[in-house]
């Protein structure tokens, strides 16, 4: 709507700004809410852009390519821990045997049976047992009796602790 078309129209310079206030609240928003779609579409378009030449089918080959490599990593993550865990029950294991020497006790073991069977604490034990008896000089009797002898007490005339000590231990062995 022009100026000119209304005066033409024969009205006046009152009815003319009246006419165009109530024109421009009504244009004045749909000019606003227009100019915001065009920023959207600007926005997008420029990203859409971003896109242009790439092929979805090389993405998607390799999103495939991680995931494979993920389940290679987890497959891997899976078999260290199982590993650490037989190791950590094997040498358990073979503390509780009294082993003197773990690695040794270790080589005469048929350790890739051991890690492939299914009941592996009762087969370790029974790997144990059979290599501790035709290898006993590898493991020490953990059912050696402890001997203490006894002592007289505390000397009372001794008047300090160091004093005390040192009177325990010339009596414990059997120096006066």
């Amino acid at each position: 709507m022009k100026i000119e078309d209304l005066k033409a129209q024969g009205l006046t310079d009152e009815q003319i700004n009246f006419v165009m206030a109530e024109h421009g609240k009504v244009v004045n928003p749909l000019k606003a809410e227009r100019d915001t779609y065009k920023t959207k579409l600007d926005t997008t378009e420029a990203s859409l852009k971003k896109f242009d030449g790439v092929d979805v089918t090389e993405l998607n080959k390799e999103i495939e390519k991680l995931k494979d490599d993920l389940k290679a990593k987890d497959t891997e993550v899976q078999t260290k821990v199982a590993e650490i865990e037989f190791n950590t029950k094997l040498d358990k294991a073979i503390s509780g045997f009294g082993a003197r020497n773990s690695k040794a006790v270790m080589a005469l073991l048929d350790i890739d049976n051991l890690k492939g069977s299914k009941n592996q604490d009762n087969d370790i034990k029974t790997a144990l047992e059979t290599v501790k008896k035709d290898n006993s000089y590898l493991f020490q009797d953990v059912n050696v009796p402890r001997v203490v002898s006894s002592t007289p007490g505390i000397n009372k005339d001794v008047d300090d602790k160091k004093s005390q000590a040192n009177e325990a231990l010339r009596s414990l062995f059997g120096k006066e």
